[in-house]
């Protein structure tokens, strides 16, 4: 009888050991197996071989038919449950799918039937190839339409040259068919996608598909394809490498980036962060460990003589917005223009709903959330009003509930009362929106092909539509109200605004044709809005981090966010005092707080929080593995709210 130390792959295992299994055969390190736990079977990992232990141990199920994990995938487990501290069973389950079951692994086929001719590099692009020339850490700095995709091919084409593989990551489900079909065309089954989107089975099967491969592959997948059982691994790419959807929003609460990082570290291999618009913090943390960044500013496609043609529009101005109170005389002719030459319009709004605020006029009564308190949204399609923190939904009320009278208005306009409006003025335009209110049957992987040839004349979203998209059909972008997010209290409110408005101007001047952007603003004159009107990083960067210095925000400190969840707001309060206390007493760090969360009630819970600055990250770990049962918590967030 062998006995053997296993990670077990279940949220309901809390503990942070391995657990030790009996087995009839002997098996290795890395081997995947089924064992019992409790009352359920649940896949593991096996660790290693030990002694025979002084309790009974309960015998492994099975081990299906498999190779054996890369050793980096046990390496990487020991540094995530350091580095990220969060119960060993979740960790595992980064790695594994959920189930097993017998299936033949068939080998990618030869890719070169079906490889297509990429188009020729640019200079801008040969250069930047040119500095990217060994494994180590790289910030990709591109302007939106230089091509760095292109880029991504030629370095995926030089691992395959040696026999290694490639992950490319890119922030959003919805981006992984544009991107995996500009590989296909280079690389043909050489391809695999792989992100939490799939059916359990075809998950389960491209998991194993890329495990038992004895060909260099390409992954391309959201963040959790960064777990892929991949040998041989020389090079990742994490794409649009400043959305905050890379960061994980529950335990273990991983930055993928930092976490492709330490892969790469254990594989040398090349790590690539591109961006239009990079995190401050990476961008800080290149120039002080003398890391490369790689610039990027030449146009790819098609000319570039025509320069984009951007006009700011003054909401306070409300003398130009007479045909419509939302969207400007200026906007709706340009529209009209697009439409006459059979060309495409973006119309973009970081709100999604029909209307954000329902309040009575009279007595200043407001729809919140019973369970929340937070402000209903309606929706003006199915006519209901929702939270959009705990999914409750009830009917629009007819009356005022406080009073009775009839003075309820809907103010502060969301993405579907565009779509509204749009429709009243343009009712012969073919009209789409994007945003995660949308069935599976709408979002836009499902129509990016009907998007792209240009099928849809007018497109609405969020910022769903400013992550990657390259459109030939589009040549107007408006922005309904740019400051959006820039009011939002916190640290990073600024950086975001920046991204997005950067980010969603980049869908147009991308090489197609003469194109423009309407920018709607209450703050023509902000410096932010000048810096992304003039595609102005330096300025904004510079801004950007004297500010974060003078109030001690990363990259000047790590930050912990630690949260409580207590039926009463007096109880809530008191157990963040208490613990605000007890964090001063012990550790020599800054404890900002308690104060109400930006979220101050969900689920019928009311929450307070702590913000702890430490100048060592290993202090955070350290409070977290002291904290108290009933405390949650997020280590490096990337926003307070």
């Amino acid at each position: 009888m062998w006995y053997l130390e296993v990670l077990v792959a279940s949220a309901t295992y809390h503990k942070n050991e391995a657990l030790t299994y009996s087995s009839s055969t002997k098996l290795e390190p890395g081997n995947v197996v089924i064992v019992p736990l409790r009352s359920k079977h649940v896949p593991a990992i096996v660790t290693k071989v030990v002694s025979k232990p002084t309790f009974d141990a309960k015998e492994i199920i099975s081990a299906p038919n498999l190779p054996t994990l890369p050793k980096t995938h046990l390496q990487l487990v020991d540094w995530l449950r350091d580095y990220y501290p969060a119960p060993l069973g979740i960790i595992t389950q980064l790695f594994l799918p959920s189930s097993f079951t017998p299936s033949k692994h068939k080998q990618p086929a030869d890719a070169n039937s079906t490889k297509i001719q990429q188009p020729p590099l640019t200079p801008d692009q040969q250069t930047a190839l040119n500095e990217i020339t060994s494994s180590g850490a790289y910030i990709l700095h591109g302007e939106t339409g230089t091509g760095k995709t292109r880029v991504y091919v030629e370095l995926v084409r030089r691992q395959l040259l040696i026999g290694k593989s490639s992950i490319i990551l890119t922030p959003e489900i919805g981006l992984t068919s544009q991107l995996a079909n500009t590989f296909k065309q280079a690389f043909g089954s050489q391809v695999i996608v792989l992100h939490s989107g799939l059916t359990e089975s075809a998950r389960r099967g491209a998991w194993q598909q890329v495990l038992c491969s004895d060909k260099p592959l390409i992954i391309i997948g959201a963040r959790s394809a960064l777990f892929a059982p991949i040998h041989n691994l020389g090079l990742i790419v994490v794409d649009e490498a400043h959305e905050t959807a890379y960061k994980q929003d529950q335990a273990p609460y991983y930055q993928t980036s930092t976490v492709a990082a330490k892969l790469a570290e254990l594989c040398s291999a090349t790590l690539v962060l591109g961006s239009a618009t990079p995190l401050v913090r990476d961008y800080y943390v290149a120039v002080a460990k003398n890391r490369p960044i790689v610039r990027m500013l030449q146009i790819a496609a098609g000319s570039t003589k025509h320069a984009t043609s951007t006009e700011v529009v003054d909401l306070k101005d409300r003398g130009q917005f007479r045909k419509s109170p939302y969207l400007s005389s200026k906007l709706i002719q340009a529209i009209e223009e697009r439409l006459r030459d059979h060309e495409q319009s973006l119309l973009f709004l970081n709100r999604r709903g029909t209307a954000r605020v329902i309040f009575c006029e009279s007595c200043t009564w407001q729809a919140l959330c019973p369970h929340c308190d937070l402000p209903l949204v309606y929706h003006g399609d199915d006519h209901k009003v929702r939270c959009h923190s705990c999914s409750y939904k009830t009917s629009v009320p007819g009356s005022c509930p406080s009073c009775r009278g009839s003075n309820v208005l809907f103010r502060s306009v969301g993405t579907k009362a565009i779509v509204d409006e749009v429709q009243r003025l343009f009712p012969d335009a073919r009209i789409m929106r994007f945003d995660t209110d949308n069935k599976k049957s709408e979002r836009l992987e499902t129509h990016y092909d009907r998007v792209r040839s240009g099928e849809i004349d007018i497109i609405v979203g969020t910022q769903t539509l400013a992550k990657g998209l390259d459109l030939p059909k589009l040549s107007l972008v408006g922005v309904i109200a740019a400051d959006t997010s820039l009011y939002f209290p916190d640290f990073s409110a600024q950086e975001r605004t920046y991204q997005l408005l950067s980010q969603v101007l980049g869908r147009v001047g991308r090489g197609h044709g003469k194109s423009s952007a309407i920018i709607q603003t209450y703050s023509p004159d902000s410096p932010l809005i000048q810096a992304v009107l003039g595609k102005d990083w330096d300025v904004f960067y510079n801004n950007e981090l004297a500010e974060r210095a003078q109030f001690s925000f990363p990259p000047f400190c790590h930050l912990l966010k630690l949260s409580c969840k207590r039926a009463s707001d007096v109880s809530a309060q008191k157990a963040a005092q208490q613990l605000g206390v007890t964090l001063r007493e012990r550790h020599s760090v800054t404890v900002d707080g308690p104060a109400p969360s930006f979220h101050g009630k969900v689920q019928n819970k009311f929450v307070w929080q702590l913000i702890i600055k430490a100048k060592r990250r290993e202090q955070l770990v350290s409070i977290i593995r002291e904290l108290p049962s009933g405390w949650s918590y997020d280590i490096d967030p990337m926003n307070l709210l």
